[in-house]
This record gives structure tokens, C-alpha cells and sequence, in this order.
């Protein structure tokens, strides 16, 4: 977890619409854990950002003018290898979701979502967690279900895997991983299986590291894919 007493996270913000960024700004300069150092309102001001300094946490927009912001994804990690990035759009659409988190996101978040909310989500990123808004998550689950198995990949290998992997899991994290493919947080889980926050992040990383994978967002496809 984030030590409170650490320096503020450092953020970048991208974002070409100067009213919302300059809001989003104030907002976050009120809470004593963020500084926002620096802000862009396209991708090229973004990377001369990056030449100038390191933020912890990108907070990017999708809709910049000249290029997408998912689609920047990349030259943004290369320009600041361990920085993470979290969308921050009004885009609702699959596509730009799985695009985003294939390209190396480490959120996708609506802008409708609640300052507290964001708030935690950033907190979350900086801390390697993936997170992305309630709303997206069946989203996310239906677009990356009806993809087809990777060029080259035996079906019949991947189902031994699989098997074995859910074989490996106990009753109760098979509970909590349905739960996570569901969307909920570990603070509605522990509330519905009556059992402490800290008992369930537990539990969540034994998940992860029985089924091989890195990311709750990971967790909740391979669950709606196979369990």
C-alpha cells in the first residue's frame, strides 16, 4: 500500500480540453498525495513533459487531436519506462478499452467517475494494481470472450491448462474469483463473504499467482472465459 508519509505521486495530465485539465488539476492538488507536475493538452506536449521530468502516473486522455490517446500508449512508456498509465475519457466504446489495455494501460476510467473514486483509482495504479470503471468491466469480459484463441494455439492444451489451474484454486478463491469477474472491489467482497479486506487481497494474490497471471482485470477475463 501507498505510504501516506511518502513524497506525493506525480502526475501527468492529458488532456486537450484546458477547462476539464485545469479542473481535474485543482482537484487533485487539493488532496496532500498527488501533485499534478505537469500538464499536456496533446501527445506531442505530453513526451516534451517526459523529457523533462518523470511522473508516477499519466492520467490520459483518448480523444487528442492528432493522435489517439490509446494509440500513444506506447511512445509514452518508451519515453518513461515504469510509469503508469491510466484513461481517463468519456469513450465507452470496447474496442478503445481493450485497445488501451493491450497497448500497456494500466486503467481505463470514465470521466464520469466519482473524485474519491479516481482518487483511489490512482492510489491503486501507483501501488500495480489494474483497475477500470465498474461500467467497462462486462464490456472488457464480452469483447475479449468472443475474440478467437491466438494463431498457433492447441485448444486442446489450453483446456488441460486451464483445468489444472482452476483445480489449483480453493473453494473460496474460486468464491472471490467470481466476484472479481463480477466487478466488485475487495472492500464488497470481504462485506459479502463476511471476511477481512486484508484476508481477501491475500487471497486475490494467491489467485493471481496460481493462474499465472498479473492483473485483477486478468483475473475477471480469465473467470468469465473459463470458470
Amino acid at each position: 500500500m501507498t505510504d501516506p508519509s511518502a513524497r506525493p505521486i506525480q502526475l501527468l495530465v492529458v488532456d486537450d480540453h484546458s477547462l476539464f485539465r485545469r479542473g481535474l488539476t485543482a482537484l487533485l492538488s487539493q488532496d496532500p498525495r498527488f501533485e499534478v507536475s505537469c500538464e499536456a493538452g496533446d501527445v506531442g506536449e505530453a513526451l516534451r513533459c517526459l523529457a523533462r521530468q518523470r511522473p508516477d502516473v499519466i492520467l490520459l486522455d483518448n480523444h487528442l487531436p492528432g493522435v489517439l490517446g490509446v494509440d500513444a500508449i506506447p511512445s509514452l512508456r518508451e519515453a518513461a519506462p515504469g510509469t503508469r498509465v491510466l484513461m481517463l475519457t468519456v469513450s465507452e466504446n470496447e474496442a478503445d478499452l481493450v485497445a488501451a489495455l493491450k497497448a500497456g494501460a494500466d486503467g481505463y476510467l470514465l470521466k464520469t467517475v466519482e473524485s474519491h473514486h479516481l482518487c483511489e483509482a490512482i492510489v491503486k495504479v501507483m501501488d500495480g494494481e489494474s483497475v477500470v470503471s465498474p461500467e467497462m468491466t462486462t464490456k472488457l469480459v464480452s469483447a475479449l470472450r468472443s475474440q478467437p484463441p491466438a494463431q498457433g494455439e492447441a485448444p486442446g492444451a489450453a483446456v488441460a491448462t486451464t483445468d489444472a489451474a482452476l483445480a489449483s484454486l480453493s473453494v473460496r478463491e474460486l468464491e472471490i474469483l467470481h466476484l472479481i469477474a463480477r466487478g466488485d472491489s475487495n472492500k464488497h467482497i470481504a462485506r459479502q463473504l463476511d471476511i477481512a479486506e486484508t484476508t481477501v487481497k491475500i487471497h486475490v494474490q494467491h489467485i493471481l499467482r496460481k493462474l499465472h497471471l498479473t492483473s485483477r482485470v486478468q483475473a475477471a477475463v480469465f473467470a468469465a472465459r473459463h470458470a
